[in-house]
């Protein structure tokens, strides 16, 4: 019984998915056979980056070890022989990626060249169209679109940070709301339910004149950040529901955003009608973003179709897990 790992690390939790390594001349996943989940991971050039990354790969295995279903032998012993990690904040060619590698190697205690690290955006694609070409954006708190041609060639749009680049994100959602609200509090546009609606949900009276100051203060103290942004994604959502037309307004610009970026995948990997695989939070649970997403990706890039995924993006990482066993074994 040989064991391969994938892990899925975000930034609330790690979850590591174990499978049989399967036997014979080509590399393959066998059957799963155990998963658990351990704590999440921060940028690795944060102070705490490289602990918590090794923490996440080691408390994961050890809890998915747990659960593993096997006719015999014991888990713990059985051999982990390759492993694969999906991460957010991982840049595919970087140092910092190579440096999720060694981290990797030494918290799961394997030879570096049997361990694969990446973006989780690429083990979502891998999770998604196994070996076959597609697309996949993801919109949660960040978003990004990432998709491969027949050939293997991989390209990404978007994903530059929340600062710079979150059109179509659940953070962008909550911004761009709360920014028109305060264009409604001084009088530069109508006001519509929004503006109450954004700030009761901040805990801030929308008929206290010093709550607009208030607002500057609360969205850059420590700890708000992008999720706190993203919070108010669900009533920008309800909002366009109910026919407010900014809230209608914020949520087409974000939809296109998304369809953009799918497009711009498609024309750096010379696709025609690729298949498109929504992914994340927003666009699962947001109606008012995926609708208009779907709408505008008809237009935007014809001929295109909508997809479920195959497999997550485990999955993925077990597949990149066991094609590190096609070559010869360490010793």
């Amino acid at each position: 019984m040989r064991l391969i790992a994938g892990f899925d690390a975000g930034q609330t939790h790690t979850t590591c998915r174990l499978a049989l390594a399967a036997e014979g001349v080509a590399p393959g996943v066998g059957p799963v056979v155990g998963e658990g989940d351990g704590p999440g991971v921060c940028h690795l050039a944060a102070p705490e980056g490289p602990e918590r990354f090794g923490a996440a790969l080691r408390e994961s295995l050890a809890r998915a070890r747990a659960h593993v279903v096997d006719s015999g032998e014991p888990a713990g012993t059985a051999p982990l022989v390759a492993a694969a990690v999906g991460a957010s904040g991982i840049e595919q060619g970087t140092a910092v990626q190579e440096q999720g590698r060694q981290l990797a190697a030494i918290a799961l205690g394997l030879a570096p060249e049997r361990v694969a690290v990446t973006g989780d955006e690429r083990t979502a694609l891998r999770g998604a169209f196994a070996d076959g070409a597609g697309i996949v954006v993801i919109s949660g708190t960040g978003t990004i679109a990432v998709g491969r041609n027949g050939s293997g060639r991989e390209h990404r749009c978007a994903g530059w940070g929340w600062l710079l680049d979150g059109a179509g994100s659940a953070m962008d959602i909550g911004r761009d709301g709360l920014a028109l609200s305060l264009q409604m509090a001084d009088g530069r546009l109508p006001e519509t339910p929004l503006r109450r609606a954004l700030w009761e949900a901040l805990n801030l009276d929308p008929d206290d004149p010093g709550s607009p100051q208030r607002l500057k203060a609360l969205v850059v103290a420590d700890g708000f950040g992008a999720a706190g942004f993203a919070r108010l994604a669900p009533v920008l959502d309800r909002l366009a529901t109910e026919g407010d037309p900014q809230a209608v307004v914020v949520m087409e610009h974000n939809a296109g955003a998304l369809a953009a970026m799918v497009a711009g995948v498609a024309r750096g990997l010379d696709l025609v009608g690729p298949a498109v695989c929504p992914m994340g939070g927003a666009l699962l649970h947001l109606e008012q973003l995926r609708v208009p997403f779907a709408r505008n990706l008809a237009l935007t890039l014809p001929g295109s179709r909508l997809v479920g995924a195959a497999g997550d993006a485990c999955q993925g990482a077990l597949a990149l897990a066991a094609a590190l066993l096609g070559g010869p074994q360490p010793a």
